[in-house]
């Protein structure tokens, strides 16, 4: 079966948790075990960048030797023209004519063609908070989620409460959804592992709670800086708060970080962080804290669980999803809750560990190969179709 699959998402300036899923698949469709007919042969395309630039970014993402079709437009003019126009078609292109499934793992919609074309809607966020996206992104998910609608064969999504919300505030009919959750890496981060991040970035010996993402409204940083620092004024402990991920859209940093000058240096920015590193850095931490809004599924809470790491997160429906009783929920508008939460727990070394023990049972329920055989279960599902 050859699947048509945009690696588009991973040259995005903040590719975040759809870059992650984009890359796991693309990663591992080809490597499932074969059975009647379903060896899976990736046909990947990318909008029109320099090669160069497209190889080192694959690089990034352990995607090493995947050589994509690279198309004539770039990735704004291309989306517009899937979206308003139809055009163009990737059978145009010599390596795409004989897919035998298309598979978008974003709402960046190609149009619809003789075979089957599966879309993967991660929530609907942009229709239920607007005011968190910025113009551009506002028109394109609504354009997106329209065309899915239109166009898709199968829409899978990656939790049941982001079903809900597509069958509650798209036109996509719900007979046509299909929930396949993300995954996650279990191999927990050495403590020499740990040990060379925290050099790396200069946290020496101290303890810190963490927090990973792209910068950007519906994430409810500015609530985590303000618990913490409120926290820290108040309390002997010497954690430092780390803040990791790339700039989003409609917040500014400084404006962010504004209550952490009182601080000096407790509060730290470490920019986009790689892979390795990354899951050194939810390993070292006492503490991973999630404050966001929404949610479509929430990978960074399974991650650090992954890495045994207590979470203190979001009481929004994704989060108890996913989370199922094993991290710390309060509310992303209360404040005082978060500052009470982060007194509590990292006071007391037993309960910490004790949520992080809950954690990592938890995160064993899911894997990246897992997303991957249902994912591959849905594209025979439409080609039988």
């Amino acid at each position: 079966m050859r699947v048509a699959l945009n690696l588009e998402q991973l040259l995005q300036p903040a590719p975040g948790g759809i870059g992650r899923y984009t890359a796991e698949l693309a990663r591992l469709l080809p490597a499932l075990p074969a059975g009647d007919g379903d060896e899976i042969t990736l046909v990947p395309f990318v909008a029109r960048h320099r090669r160069e630039d497209v190889e080192t970014r694959l690089r990034e993402f352990g995607l090493d030797g995947v050589d994509p079709v690279v198309l004539p437009l770039p990735r704004p003019l291309l989306y517009d023209s899937w979206h308003l126009l139809r055009r163009p078609r990737l059978g145009r292109s010599r390596r795409l004519r004989y897919a035998d499934v298309v598979h978008a793992p974003s709402v960046a919609v190609p149009p619809k063609s003789d075979v089957p074309l599966v879309v993967t809607a991660h929530d609907a966020a942009p229709l239920i908070y607007p005011e968190t996206y910025p113009r551009r992104g506002r028109r394109f998910h609504a354009q997106g989620l329209a065309a899915a609608a239109k166009r898709a064969d199968l829409v899978i999504t990656v939790s049941q409460s982001a079903a809900e919300e597509l069958a509650a505030y798209t036109a996509i009919a719900t007979e046509r959804i299909r929930v396949v959750p993300n995954g996650v890496d279990l191999e927990i981060a050495s403590d020499a592992q740990v040990d060379a991040t925290r050099r790396e970035f200069e946290l020496d010996d101290a303890p810190y709670v963490f927090w990973v993402g792209s910068l950007e409204p519906r994430k409810n940083v500015e609530l985590l800086v303000d618990a913490f620092v409120r926290w820290a004024l108040h309390t002997d402990l010497p954690h430092l708060l780390v803040l990791a991920g790339p700039a989003g859209w409609l917040e500014d940093e400084t404006s962010v970080l504004a209550p952490a000058r009182r601080l000096g240096d407790r509060v730290r920015t470490l920019g986009r962080v790689g892979d390795p590193a990354l899951g050194a850095l939810y390993r070292g931490a006492d503490m991973f804290a999630f404050p966001s809004r929404h949610e479509g599924f929430g990978i960074p809470v399974l991650e650090a669980m992954a890495q045994e790491t207590p979470v203190l997160a979001a009481d929004i429906p994704a989060l108890r999803e996913i989370a199922a009783g094993a991290a710390v929920l309060r509310s992303p508008d209360d404040p005082d809750a978060w500052v009470a939460a982060l007194d509590n727990l990292l006071h007391d070394e037993a309960e910490l560990s004790r949520w992080g023990s809950l954690g990592r049972a938890r995160a064993q329920s899911y894997s990246w190969a897992r997303c991957a055989e249902e994912t591959r279960a849905i594209y025979l599902e439409a080609v039988g179709a």
